[in-house]
């Protein structure tokens, strides 16, 4: 058996008026996705834990199957895999996005979804004009015991990574996308323990301080003058150590031996990394609405041929949903249909060797909050070649939801599940 689950990132949502009062997934027209429901098997999945953030991360790790309070070490710690940046132990790790900053509001959490040459440039110069920061602010005793402690790194889109020495956790950081349109003053970083004060002070100032690195940078002089948002703040969040965690190879070694996962996004190809699957690149993967779906398709049937496992993770819907974009949201999911799900339905209904595919969304990314929720979401599981023998317990048998929404798949047999259920019925039934 091969096992391929398609991530829709953000997709699951709540009743929009301008889509007649459906959601995006009910109101798409995606027969491929509705195909997998039709004929397989639904249900509804709790994949953020009572106590945590509905962040990715999160519900990555859960659906999973991994325990989220024992493995979890922020976001920061997981991209690094990705980035390959080490991570020591005297190192704490966080996702740094570049922001746009109106006056007193946090305007969007991407800096209007800024290109990966800008952010570049951006990255760099913040990483050369660091020594002026450390000369300014050597009281820190961070800085004042180790002047090299800080470090930016490169990743994609407005999404990057910062590392410092010396540095600690417990430091409590607001997402930036949970405070589109809101003040980001209240929302500064804070110490949770005495022990991180000084972390909490380094990140306070550090994102003052960019501001009046960035805010007259000729990149951001140019996006203005293109009527695009300046990427004039970052926004330090997540951060973490460096995560101990078992591969899913060792979790599941009946199940999977080999497997690999396809992305655009640092953070889903660092979690990839400590569950031990080899990452894969799209030329043209953006993660937005523009994304090479087709690259993407074509890699996960590539991988899935010699690996026992693929994780196909697409960004699209979720961006859409942080954008507060219904139409867009809506045409992602078309898109996803059309360009992805069909073409591999097609191509492995063919394959002698049986094949079970999944797919569902981590959260919902609602228009109406343009950030995530907690609320369960719908997945449906379908296999190539069902096996014809009732007895059979991998046999999977359509449970009468006709398509794949919030709404249809209340009514599937699997029910609502948590923790690893999920992925041990995917694998294991």
């Amino acid at each position: 058996m091969k096992y391929l689950i398609i991530l829709a990132d953000g997709a699951a949502d709540e009743p929009i008026d301008m889509l007649g009062g459906k959601t995006p997934l009910q109101a798409a027209n995606k027969p491929n996705i509705d195909r997998i429901a039709r004929e397989g098997v639904n249900g509804r999945l709790v994949t953020v834990p009572e106590g945590f953030h509905p962040g990715s991360e999160i519900a990555h790790l859960g659906l999973l199957g991994y325990d989220v309070a024992k493995v979890f070490e922020g976001r920061g710690s997981l991209e690094a895999a990705s980035m390959q940046v080490s991570i020591d132990d005297d190192e704490v790790a966080m996702r740094c996005n570049i922001i746009c900053l109106e006056g007193d509001n946090i305007k969007n959490h991407s800096a209007g979804n800024i290109s990966n040459e800008e952010a570049a440039v951006l990255i760099e110069h913040l990483n050369q004009h660091l020594p002026e920061f450390v000369a300014k602010h050597s009281d820190n005793p961070i800085l004042a015991n180790d002047p090299n402690a800080i470090r930016f790194f490169e990743g994609v889109s407005y999404r990057h990574l910062l590392k410092i020495r010396g540095g600690k956790k417990f430091v409590r950081c607001t997402p930036p996308h949970d405070r589109i349109g809101k003040p980001w003053r209240p929302e500064m970083p804070s110490a949770e323990n005495t022990e991180s004060e000084a972390t909490a002070q380094l990140l306070r100032d550090l994102i003052l301080w960019s501001q009046e690195v960035l805010g007259q940078h000729p990149v951001n002089k140019k996006r203005v003058a293109e009527g695009k948002d300046p990427a004039n703040s970052i926004w330090p969040w997540s951060l973490g150590y460096r995560p101990q965690m078992q591969t899913l190879h060792e979790l599941f070694p009946n199940r999977i031996q080999s497997g690999a996962v396809i992305s655009a996004v640092d953070l889903i190809f660092g979690i990839g990394v400590y569950c031990g699957l080899k990452k894969v690149e799209v030329p043209g993967a953006t993660g937005l609405w523009d994304t090479n779906y087709e690259g993407k398709r074509n890699a996960a049937l590539r991988e899935l041929r010699d690996k026992d496992f693929v994780f196909l993770h697409v960004e699209a819907t979720d961006e859409a949903g942080h954008d507060g974009d219904a139409e867009l949201k809506k045409q992602c999911v078309e898109m996803l249909d059309e360009k992805v799900v069909g073409p591999i339905l097609n191509r492995v209904a063919s394959w002698e060797e049986p094949v079970r595919v999944a797919i569902l969304p981590d959260h919902p990314t609602p228009i109406k909050y343009r950030t995530h929720t907690m609320t369960p979401v719908p997945f449906a599981i379908w296999q190539n070649h069902p096996s014809k023998d009732a007895s059979d317990p991998a046999m999977i048998v359509a449970d009468g939801v006709q398509s794949f929404d919030e709404e249809a798949c209340f009514n599937g047999a699997l029910g609502l599940l948590e923790k690893d259920q999920f992925i041990r019925d995917f694998l294991e039934k």
